[in-house]
């Protein structure tokens, strides 16, 4: 998923009398927010966790809740319940203990706060909406235009030659 998120466009494709098209066909060269809270947590610890890290863009809402380990091998018991023993963890590129236990922190903290979800509102969306539309206000995206048709004769003339 950190992959199709970092995904930028690396060309265009001109197709005769219509517009170009980006290559790869799904990319996001604009800015990017993630949202987090504390209900994240395994692939919702480690998803923020490669965002970050991959400077993707900044994690809005509060710290996930850091349950990134892992359960493999536990079998059944002869009554038919189950014991889980956590089996490996999260080490980080420097040879770290990482994120279990401790989550992923935010780079703008917002709390949704009880009263307003109730009265309708999101402040997480509408932080990460208005951190958005300034990042575009800095570096608004530009799509370039189909330039006019190269003259093709010329490079049929250089493979004559």
């Amino acid at each position: 998923m950190n992959e199709l998120l970092a995904r930028k466009t690396l060309n265009y494709w001109g197709t005769r009398g219509l517009a170009i098209n980006p290559d790869p066909g799904v990319a996001n060269d604009g800015p990017k927010v993630m949202l987090i809270n504390g209900y994240s947590s395994s692939g919702g610890d480690a998803l923020p966790y490669y965002f970050k890290k991959s400077k993707l863009g900044l994690l809005i809402g509060t710290r996930t809740w850091g349950g990134l380990i892992g359960l493999s091998g536990n079998p059944d018991l002869a009554d038919g319940g189950s014991i889980n023993v956590p089996t490996f963890g999260f080490v980080d590129s420097d040879g770290n203990w990482a994120v279990e236990g401790e989550g992923v922190h935010p780079d703008i903290e917002v709390i949704d706060r009880p009263e307003l979800v109730a009265a309708g509102k999101d402040p997480c969306i509408e932080k990460a909406v208005e951190v958005l539309l300034e990042q575009l206000k800095q570096k608004p995206l530009q799509k370039p235009v189909m330039p006019a048709e190269p003259d093709r004769s010329k490079w049929i003339e250089k493979e004559i030659k």
